[in-house]
């Protein structure tokens, strides 16, 4: 019951980031969106996998975890460089 109610704020979170991704005014705001998106999906996943006692997915959540780090970073230091070049 807990773990339904959990999967549907995750996913009510992931489509608000999705739609702050699509609307932000800023570079800044977009990634962010998407940093949260990832967070949102992540957590999805672990929940179900506490739910339903699988560890098949842990690797998953562990790339995402990689990923979604190093695409944040990359992106602001895009945004850094960006901002001192203007």
């Amino acid at each position: 019951m807990i773990a339904s109610i959990a999967l549907i704020v995750f996913g009510l979170t992931f489509v608000a980031a999705g739609i702050r991704a699509a609307i932000g005014p800023t570079l800044a705001d977009r990634v962010a969106a998407l940093d949260v998106g990832v967070v949102s999906i992540m957590s999805a996943v672990a929940v179900d996998a506490a739910d339903t006692g699988s560890t098949r997915l842990v690797p998953v959540l562990a790339v995402m975890a990689i990923v979604g780090f190093t695409a944040t970073v990359a992106a602001s230091r895009f945004i850094e460089h960006e901002g001192s070049a203007t």
